[in-house]
């Protein structure tokens, strides 16, 4: 196969500088593994050479591995005789990395090699192999703890989370930042440590921060309970762990190593793994909009407002200010502004307490926060996203006053979760301008951001907003403007199933643990007690719905509201939540509940299974998501995947909804949607899509596939 990449040779007073030329940011390919080795082997084959510096050509170091790389087998003469590493630890001469820039996975593994790393200003790096169902497999579960200690090494090696440089340098992983010119400094500190003489230090050979860590067992609880509570049936997530406890119980640094490159092939080899690397793939395809082409313009936004300053607005506003974006919190009262204010205030102080941020980063983040009561406040925001309560009305009113306030070309924004975008829009001079960011609650931590766009917004408009969504930390994912959306359109069809089950005989606490032992965070039914089944309840009674004609699925947690259970902000819903515990207990009470309610309903109660459980929880999702591709609501059944995994809790080593159909087989959840269609209605009428692509024995990817290749036509 041809050779990816390259690695350019020169000398510079006596020092080899190797420079990684493989764009646009220079990932580790075969190309480079090959140069790297020749490279290195002449110069420290030179008697001229007294030193070595590496580096990377433009805006990266080494980016992780080349993708371009993946199930390709190099011929045995573009193999290099030995492996960089290698060389770089049996030599005398000083082997320093200058870190131009991005060193991710490969790239800091192999810094890690070096005697020495400087770093430019701003030169992230890290081990972000975790994202994709792998752990570091170049030695980073050994090195790293030898360096920065166990616990910190695991950390960063479970969440993938880079250092920014100053923390790199903080701890340690780099020696000296070099402000000015980097590659003349790394010359200049490669030539005085070449001066000064050897031997240069190995990070293989520390061994200060594994004899502490192995004094102290408790290094690992930090480590565990992350497994627990954020990678539950990850199964790289554990081998992750077990290699980084290899690094600290195993005496051989060798023999740690095999241990990593053992863990690493358990997870090459899992399923798992090809689930993840289609959501790492998935987020990126998700930001490229067929008709918003990547060179148009985007709006700068240099400040940002919030009309409504409550649980949402707030979480928003915080949004803003982490992205270091000042924003105006917009309220009709200095009541509600101050009520507002006092839990970003206390969110932030929670997030200091838990050692999230620094004293100093709340109050740099709370100064970016200003109060105000008078639209013409706000007026020249660059972006405002309105996020009052659900009622269109007041949605419309709110929108006719931003269009008489706002500047020409800001951004209006609404924070819906399911109302019609078209109508705000309507309601201004300027559609154009109008687009839906439907954020997650809380805010200022969930990962997702619906961008809905309406029938007249503008290309510009679509591109600032994903744009925006990018700038403050979020996966942003288009929707068309429609009922719902993506997310809470495909929800529906999940939550009624739940409901539907308990009155035909499952109890909630069954169906919950079926889908936790699926992999999701919390079962239907804890969510709505951490909801609220109030809301629900209290929109019926706004609506004068009378009870009979409430859906049957309603009946069970409207009777629980009239007991005065609204979930865990009473103490009890569909469980009991002692002395105000988060964790629900069942409850006999609201068992012998439903089977009245059954029974009152002419409702025969039976044995339902669990994977009965599965399939009428599941199966909605890829049903109606099928649906909404046929629609043209989701671009994409990959834009799908990436909504469920970031706003709802679809495990994501599974995939997300539509490739788990995938993997399960669309041909035969369709086969079981026309048996439930049968026994249930038309609530499980197939979507067109599902039955097309089963009785052509394809899958989603391929769709997506056509659909791209159409597209690029």
């Amino acid at each position: 196969m041809a050779l990816l990449g390259t690695v350019h040779y020169e000398v510079r007073d006596g020092v080899a500088l190797l420079t990684i030329d493989n764009p646009p940011v220079n990932p580790m390919s075969s190309g480079v593994r090959f140069y790297l080795s020749q490279h290195l082997e002449t110069a420290l084959g030179d008697a001229a050479v007294e030193a070595v510096v590496i580096t990377g050509k433009g805006r990266a170091f080494i980016a992780g591995a080349d993708i371009r790389d993946f199930g390709k087998t190099p011929n045995p003469d573009e193999r290099p005789k030995q492996p960089a590493g290698a060389l770089i630890e049996a030599s005398a001469k000083p082997v320093v990395a200058a870190i131009n820039g991005t060193a991710f996975g490969g790239g800091l593994e192999l810094a890690l090699t070096c005697h020495y790393r400087v770093a430019a200003p701003g030169a992230p790096v890290g081990l972000p192999e975790i994202k994709i169902g792998l752990l570091p497999g170049g030695g980073g579960t050994q090195r790293l703890p030898r360096l920065i200690g166990a616990e910190r090494a695991m950390a960063a090696i479970l969440s993938g989370d880079p250092f920014d440089t100053e923390e790199a340098l903080a701890l340690g992983i780099v020696d000296e930042i070099i402000a000015a010119d980097l590659v003349a400094g790394a010359i200049a500190f490669a030539k005085a440590k070449a001066a000064a003489g050897g031997p240069h230090p190995l990070v293989r050979h520390r061994r200060d921060k594994i004899e502490a860590d192995r004094a102290n067992p408790a290094v690992f609880k930090a480590g565990e309970a992350y497994l627990a509570r954020r990678m539950r049936g990850q199964f790289n997530g554990q081998m992750a762990f077990d290699s980084v406890r290899a690094a600290v119980e195993i005496d051989d640094f060798d023999e740690g190593i095999r241990a990593e490159r053992a863990n690493f092939q358990r997870c090459h080899d899992h399923e798992q793994r090809a689930a993840m690397i289609h959501v790492f793939f998935a987020e990126r395809q998700a930001a490229r909009i067929p008709d918003v082409a990547a060179a148009t313009p985007k709006r700068a936004i240099a400040n940002a407002a919030t009309v409504g300053g409550g649980l949402m607005g707030g979480g928003i506003a915080m949004c803003f200010a982490d992205a270091g974006i000042p924003v105006q919190v917009l309220e009709q009262s200095q009541e509600a502004l101050d009520k507002g204010l006092a839990v970003v205030a206390n969110n932030y102080a929670r997030m200091v307490r838990g050692g999230r941020i620094s004293a100093a980063q709340r109050d740099e983040r709370m100064a970016l926060i200003e109060g105000v009561l008078d639209y013409d406040a706000i007026a020249d925001a660059d972006v405002v996203v309105e996020a009052v309560y659900e009622n269109l009305d007041l949605k419309k009113q709110i929108f006719q006053r931003l269009d008489a306030t706002m500047k020409e070309g800001a951004v209006l924004a609404s924070n819906t979760s399911g109302l019609d975008v078209d109508q705000m829009a309507a309601a201004t001079k300027r559609p154009g301008d109008v687009v839906g960011t439907h954020f997650f609650s809380p805010a200022n931590i969930m990962q997702l951001l619906e961008v809905v766009r309406g029938v007249e917004t503008s290309a510009e408009t679509v591109a600032a907003a994903m744009a925006l969504g990018k700038a403050i930390g979020k996966t942003p994912v288009l929707s068309a403007n429609a009922p719902g959306f993506i997310g809470n359109r495909m929800l529906g069809g999940y939550t009624q199933q739940a409901g539907s089950m308990i009155l035909y005989g499952a109890q909630p606490e069954q169906i919950d643990k079926a889908i936790v032992d699926f992999g999701f965070n919390m079962g239907p039914f804890a969510m709505n007690d951490l909801v609220g089944l109030d809301l629900g309840w209290r929109a019926r009674k706004m609506a004068g719905m009378k009870p009979e004609d409430r859906p049957l699925t309603a009946i069970v947690p409207d009777k629980l509201c009239d007991m005065g259970r609204y979930g865990q902000k009473t103490g009890a819903g569909f469980y009991q939540y002692p002395e105000g515990q988060r964790q629900g207990q069942p409850d006999p009470a609201v068992a012998a509940l439903i089977e009245e309610t059954s029974k009152q309903l002419g409702i025969e109660r039976r044995r339902i299974d669990d994977d009965e459980v599965l399939k009428r929880c599941l199966y909605p999702l890829i049903n109606i998501g099928a649906g909404l591709l046929d629609d043209g609501i989701a671009l994409r059944a990959s834009d799908i995947d990436v909504v469920y995994i970031y706003g709802y809790g679809f495990p994501k080593y599974r995939g997300g909804p539509m490739y788990y159909a995938d993997q399960v087989g669309v041909g035969n959840i369709y086969r079981d949607i026309l048996a439930l269609h049968q026994e249930y209605g038309d609530v499980w009428r197939p979507a067109p899509l599902l039955k097309k692509l089963a009785e052509q024995g394809s899958s989603f990817a391929a769709w997506d596939a056509a659909n791209a290749a159409q597209r690029a036509r």
